[in-house]
């Protein structure tokens, strides 16, 4: 059973969160929040799998309860429920330890993959949503002089293969499907991947897929 916490100010979007969780018989929703802090209370309280969190809310807002949230609870996985006109809050969302980014707009099932996905740690994304948070990480790099990335000459053929597609969004299933690769094999590149470039995360890792293609050219 997955155990999913809702965090957003609006009651609607949580009727509606709450209903679509609940069509799945493996998801159980144990809390919601209607603002950063409640959602930061709910959490070390009920210590839920996953949080679906939502950026903009009164007082105590997404970001900052992403942050007191993995400092107390650090197992727990947070997705942020993002609208296209967040793109500020996205890469401090981030670096607060946000694990995941969905459009509001999507569709049921891949929120329910998402879901899944996170328990399994993999953080899930919509592909838009990656695309603007590497974009903004390339601007924000674009005013400093290019640099060799010492990390990358150290990586394997395969590796490079397995970094330029989570850069462009695929899934360890879709990875495994291009290369020919066993699921698990996919995940110990990631890993390696990791441990080599100093990357937190797989969006860590599309930002700089994306950056070393910007110093190729």
């Amino acid at each position: 059973m997955i155990r999913v916490l809702l965090a957003d100010d609006q009651k609607l979007v949580r009727v509606g969160l709450r209903m679509l969780c609940e069509s799945d018989p493996e998801v159980e929703v144990v809390g919601e929040a209607g603002d950063g802090r409640e959602a930061v209370r709910l959490a070390d309280v009920l210590l839920p799998d996953v949080i679906l969190m939502d950026l903009r809310m009164p007082g105590v807002d997404g970001i900052a309860a992403t942050e007191r949230i993995m400092a107390a609870c650090p197992a727990s996985r947070i997705v942020v429920l993002t609208t296209f006109d967040d793109d500020d809050h996205l890469y401090p969302a981030l670096a607060a330890g946000a694990f995941g980014f969905l459009v509001k707009d999507s569709p049921p099932a891949d929120l329910l993959a998402a879901l899944r996905r996170a328990v399994d740690g993999e953080p899930p994304f919509s592909q838009g949503v990656l695309r603007r948070l590497v974009a903004q990480a390339v601007r924000t790099r674009g005013a400093r002089p290019r640099t060799a990335l010492p990390e990358l000459p150290e990586l394997s053929p395969r590796e490079r293969d397995v970094l330029a597609m989570v850069g462009a969004g695929l899934s360890n299933r879709e990875i495994a499907e291009r290369l020919y690769l066993g699921v698990s094999t996919v995940k110990t590149h990631l890993a390696n991947l990791m441990r080599k470039t100093g990357a937190q995360n797989r969006i860590r890792l599309a930002v700089l897929a994306a950056q070393a293609v910007e110093n190729a050219e």
